[in-house]
């Protein structure tokens, strides 16, 4: 009861408090309908709140949102609400986010959305970089939602001073030819959609090796763990992918063959489903498309399959009078790291422009991978070509080392050395074991059964093939019981070396554009590091997705000048 005073007589009188609403109520009022959404996969609610001069997004029963109302309401009240209101107020908000009807695709670190690439800086002031066509720009409120994971950093903010050059004083690479392979998969770790090469830092110890790695990691995607150990199973490295957006691990000394499917799979994308805790019929499912980097004295991949969407990089001993302090080396980096940022998001916004008129005569494994670099050649002083030919040339030494990895490589080539051979499975496994040495046989790989050998056969049939053996599986009915046969021969490679007729093509591609002033001025990457009005390409925008649309929306032609790389003198595009 509370006592007020009665205008007619002076007299206090006794009347009830104005009955309050209850906590729980008041803690869902808090949040407007509108704020409320549920994941595309329909897992999960969230709520995108007010703080200050921004707003933050949240799942609903996320520590942050929780956080959120307690501030609020005890703003108003000056007491916190019971613990019983919170989480009746988390179960009301949850409902009405799943069932509200709102939806939208919710992000860690790096979005795409219509025409442009969103970063996510993770500062305080949820500030995002957007990166289109004509430039990048720093903005408060993008587009597209964003989440923070638990142990997320912040980035710095990007500045337009610098070149990408500036980031080679802090990665140990041995040549030109490494220093562009590492800088293609940097700015492919920059692109929304995949595929993602592996990147495999391989050395002596001394080298650098997690040093490069963590550099790379703190440029796109700093993390409290910057490198992880070696997962234990498949689920500790989906968690990881769905919980930030680079995974790197350091120290390997081999890849288990489950490890090394689950990378390939978070190379080009796919999933993992496993039961939901305390129940026993709920499926928990994750899935993911992340560029890894993985680093460790000996090349750790040696299956074929993942060899084949890797980089490989064997960085050189670092000389004792090259050595810093760590201290040192951390406090130069941080201070040029705005600017190498920078410079990279100029590349991306370079690839942007150019990738929709980007043809390649012959699409290698990776194709959108390859074709995004050569997009970005300009910002980079690179000629067209240059990069295909390097690329090609690290795909060769992975072919070779997927073959030197096998016991029954070796054998199987000097088979089709002799000729054409052709049998079934029991009958090649007799005499790949009749031509092998006693040392080769005990091989803990080598196949002791038919069926193991056609497995393996399969999985090395691309690399054999890179070395012009050829692997056939055929099925001939008039053999009846023997209609399974497995075919090996050699081919001739009689075409020159194909970094070579690269060079070529990339001097008269050089050659053709300095001839024609229109085409050069259509295809230069932009000028200043943020955005300029208008549109000088003729296309209405960046597209990304494939090998013609690198971001996934509707392809616009626009002016089709694009240089075409061909092989001889035959000439043509894809």
């Amino acid at each position: 009861m509370a006592a007020i005073v009665d205008d007619l007589n002076g007299l206090p009188r006794m009347e009830p408090e104005l009955e309050k609403k209850p906590q729980a109520q008041r803690l869902v009022e808090f949040v407007p309908d509108e704020a409320l959404f549920r994941s595309t996969d329909g897992e999960t609610a969230f709520a995108t709140v007010s703080v200050g001069d921004h707003e933050e997004t949240w799942p609903v029963r996320s520590k942050g949102m929780r956080r959120w109302l307690v501030a609020h309401f005890y703003l108003e009240d000056h007491k916190p609400p019971s613990a019983q209101a919170l989480t009746d107020a988390l179960g009301a908000l949850e409902a009405k986010a799943q069932f509200g009807g709102r939806v939208h695709d919710v992000h860690v670190r790096l979005a795409g959305a219509a025409d442009a690439i969103y970063l996510d800086l993770a500062n305080a002031k949820w500030e995002v970089v957007e990166i289109t066509a004509h430039g990048w720009d720093i903005i408060s409120a993008a587009p597209v939602k964003f989440r923070r994971s638990k142990g997320m950093l912040p980035l710095p903010r990007p500045v337009a001073s610098g070149t990408v050059a500036d980031l080679r004083p802090f990665v140990n690479v041995r040549d030109d030819a490494q220093w562009a392979l590492l800088v293609a998969w940097t700015l492919a770790a920059l692109r929304p959609v995949g595929p993602y090469p592996v990147l495999n830092l391989s050395s002596e110890h001394g080298s650098g090796k997690t040093t490069t790695g963590e550099v790379l990691r703190r440029l796109i995607d700093p993390n409290s763990a910057m490198l992880r150990a070696e997962p234990r199973d498949v689920r500790d490295v989906m968690i990881a992918a769905t919980n930030s957006w680079m995974v790197a691990f350091d120290n390997l000394s081999q890849l288990e063959p489950w490890l090394s499917d689950c990378l390939c799979r978070l190379s080009t994308g796919g999933g993992f489903s496993t039961r939901e805790l305390y129940s026993d019929m709920d499926e928990m499912i994750f899935s993911a498309q992340r560029p890894a980097v993985l680093n460790g004295i000996e090349e750790v991949i040696d299956r074929g399959d993942l060899l084949d969407r890797a980089i490989l990089l064997d960085l050189p001993p670092i000389a004792e009078d090259r050595r810093l302090a760590i201290g040192d080396f951390w406090r130069r980096f941080d201070a040029a790291r705005p600017q190498i940022l920078g410079a990279l998001l100029t590349a991306v916004s370079t690839a942007l422009h150019r990738a929709p008129h980007i043809r390649l005569a012959r699409l290698p494994r990776m194709a959108d991978f390859a074709i995004w670099t050569e997009a970005a050649a300009p910002a980079l002083g690179w000629a067209a070509g240059y990069f295909l030919g390097v690329y090609t040339t690290n795909r060769e030494h992975a072919h070779e080392s997927a073959l030197d990895a096998s016991p029954v490589a070796a054998v199987v080539r000097a088979l089709a050395d002799k000729g054409r051979w052709e049998g079934t499975a029991s009958e090649l496994l007799a005499a790949l074991t009749s031509a092998a040495d006693d040392f080769t046989k005990k091989a803990r790989s080598w196949p002791t059964t038919p069926r193991y050998l056609g497995a393996v056969l399969r999985r090395l049939a691309p690399n054999l093939r890179a070395v012009a053996v050829m692997v056939e599986f055929v099925d001939k009915r008039e053999l009846g019981a023997r209609r399974r046969q497995i075919i090996l021969y050699k081919t001739d490679l009689a075409a020159p070396d194909q970094a070579d007729q690269l060079m070529e093509v990339n001097q008269r591609s050089q050659r053709t554009q300095r001839s024609d002033g229109a085409l050069q001025d259509d295809l230069a990457f932009p000028g200043t590091m943020h955005r300029s009005a208008g549109n000088d390409g003729g296309n209405d925008g960046p597209q990304v997705g494939n090998a013609e649309n690198p971001l996934g929306n509707e392809r616009n032609d626009g002016n089709d000048l694009a240089p075409v790389l061909t092989n001889g003198d035959q000439e043509g595009e894809l």
